[in-house]
């Protein structure tokens, strides 16, 4: 039986300095609560209790490479020698977005940013600046980040609470939120083009951009249905709508190029972050010059003092280099994740715990559930979140590492030892549920 007792004795300490004992809401939700981390590398975490883990969750998604990769973090002593912030221009950074011109398919223009909540908002600027228009269209169970105006319909009490599919209630994720911004979106369910077509036929002469994640990554980890994504590009070209990528999760992950490369979709704006730099705080809006001019003509101002500092581009660069130079590590990372996906569909079929297994590879999700399949956020409320919080904390008990919600992670570092490795695991859990 694994013991956290430092960790508990460090999170007493940390709730009388950090709100909560911790500096982002997500970390409470470990097992059995917070946990304080010592050291990692590769595919590997350890607590401070000595407790190693075997690690899906790769810090929210941004290790593609793992922990400490060395490349990654060579790039970075080297270059931090020469100084941490300018405030002005550096070479690598030119270096970085010609990379990303390279890569990117709506990447002809960018700017760089700290994180994707910040991206997001300066995407909604242009968007309005551009269109003339004042609001966004969004889909239900998508996250944009944590800012106002995007903290709406990423939760809800139950499928009832929802309300009609054409009409919905959007819930605030927290308290504090002015209801005054519920103006500046309209909010649908995901994967039903019927209903986006007769939406945008409806409000188009408001909506200035439609955002979406090209794949429904942190609500159970679905899949746009065939056409989906094309019909909505279509729309946004007939009626001047801004297509705006979130690529947060999938970029760099899906494909060197995101989702909007593996999809063969071009959208007008995208956001990059996470994987982008191997857990370094650094992000990227990309997108066309129509829309992205307006920041070279100062139409549109878009500032930030610790933008593009020199370790954090160096990590970007340092990620996507040593991504290139391999050309099967994303071949690898499918292969990997579908081993996955299929050993836990296997072992479902022995217990008959109704586990539903969804994802593309690189990212998967499980959850416990009457459906045969997921296709939006309300489907996803059906998932049994006790039943799926005791798999999580068995799994954590023997020392596999996953997303509370379900989510995994497969980095270019994982092998095919570990993933038996962890469905041995996953066997073991299912036979005690």
């Amino acid at each position: 039986m694994r013991v956290y007792d430092e960790s508990a004795a460090l999170l007493a300490r940390a709730k009388n300095s950090l709100a909560g004992g911790v500096s982002s809401e997500f970390r409470r939700y470990n097992h059995p609560h917070a946990i304080f981390y010592s050291h990692a590398s590769g595919t590997k975490i350890v607590d401070v209790d000595g407790n190693e883990y075997l690690d899906f969750t790769l810090s929210q998604g941004p290790l593609i490479l793992g922990h400490n990769h060395p490349h990654v973090t060579k790039r970075v002593e080297d270059y931090a020698r020469n100084g941490q912030l300018y405030a002005g221009q550096h070479i690598l950074e030119v270096e970085l977005a010609e990379k990303l011109q390279q890569l990117i398919p709506s990447a002809e223009l960018m700017r760089f940013c700290l994180d994707g909540s910040e991206a997001v908002q300066t995407a909604f600027r242009l968007a309005r600046a551009k269109t003339g228009k004042k609001k966004f269209l969004r889909f239900e169970g998508h996250y944009h980040g944590w800012l106002d105006n995007v903290a709406w319909g990423i939760s809800a009490p139950s499928i009832e609470a929802l309300g009609s599919r054409e009409l919905p209630e959007v819930f605030p994720w927290s308290a504090g939120l002015p209801e005054t911004v519920q103006e500046e979106f309209i909010t649908i369910p995901w994967n039903n083009l019927a209903l986006l077509r007769s939406t945008v036929e409806k409000y188009h002469a408001d909506i200035a951009a439609i955002i979406t994640e090209p794949i429904m990554c942190n609500s159970g980890c679905i899949l746009p249905v065939p056409g989906f994504l094309q019909g909505m590009r279509e729309l946004c070209t007939q009626y001047n709508i801004t297509l705006i990528f979130d690529e947060v999760i999938t970029g760099f992950r899906t494909a060197l190029g995101g989702a909007q490369s593996l999809y063969q979709i071009t959208p007008d704006l995208s956001i990059f972050a996470k994987a982008m730099a191997s857990g370094y705080p650094i992000s990227a809006i990309v997108g066309r010059k129509d829309w992205m001019n307006l920041m070279v003509e100062s139409k549109v101002i878009h500032a930030g003092t610790m933008n593009s500092s020199n370790s954090c581009v160096a990590a970007a660069l340092g990620t996507i280099e040593a991504l290139e130079a391999d050309p099967n590590t994303h071949t690898r990372i499918y292969q990997l994740g579908k081993k996955l996906m299929e050993g836990l569909v296997q072992i479902n079929h022995t217990y008959q715990q109704n586990m539903l297994v969804q994802g593309l590879g690189p990212m998967l999700h499980i959850g416990f559930t009457h459906l045969k399949e997921v296709n939006n956020f309300r489907d996803v409320l059906t998932y049994d979140k006790v039943k799926l919080g005791k798999f999580i904390a068995g799994m954590h008990n023997e020392g596999i590492r996953i997303i509370g919600r379900g989510l995994w992670y497969i980095s270019a570092v994982h092998t095919e030892a570990e993933i038996d490795q962890a469905l041995e695991v996953a066997d073991k859990v299912m036979a005690q549920l």
